[in-house]
């Protein structure tokens, strides 16, 4: 996962640097990734090939109990999606995202939740494609 979060993560260091940081050093993505892994409500599959791994993508189990306004919901939420360029538009992040799917059905999961960046168009086209809808906006004004 490390050694391919590169090429995803770049785009939003170069688009949001006010929020993002390039990782100064692989072991600090190795500690990112097994801390997340280590979590009871965490999911992660990767794809590999022959050679070498060629995607991931992680996601979480949420389960909210109700309340006055809100009606009880669980739901899989993909964190993060990676595919080597090399491998993209061949199907790899469409099985990924069905691996989570079906995992988060095992889990009694009812929705399949993500977000993306505004300006990361290409992600967004492929959650859609995914057959993914829009649910929410999220506005922000720098103070």
């Amino acid at each position: 996962m490390a050694q391919l979060n590169d090429f995803v993560h770049a785009p939003h260091v170069n688009e949001r640097p006010d929020i993002f940081r390039a990782p100064s050093s692989a072991e600090d993505l190795v500690s990112l990734y097994s801390a997340f892994l280590a979590r009871e409500n965490a999911l992660a599959f990767i794809a590999d090939s022959p050679e070498r791994p060629v995607g991931y993508v992680t996601a979480t189990i949420h389960k909210r109990p109700g309340d006055a306004l809100m009606r009880p919901r669980s739901f899989v939420f993909v964190e993060h999606i990676a595919v080597a360029p090399t491998m993209a538009r061949t199907g790899v992040g469409t099985a990924l995202v069905e691996s989570i799917r079906v995992a988060g059905k095992e889990a009694g999961c009812t929705s399949l939740l993500t977000d993306v960046w505004d300006f990361n168009k290409r992600a967004l086209a492929f959650f859609e494609a995914a057959g993914l809808v829009h649910m929410r906006h999220w506005l922000e004004q720098p103070l």
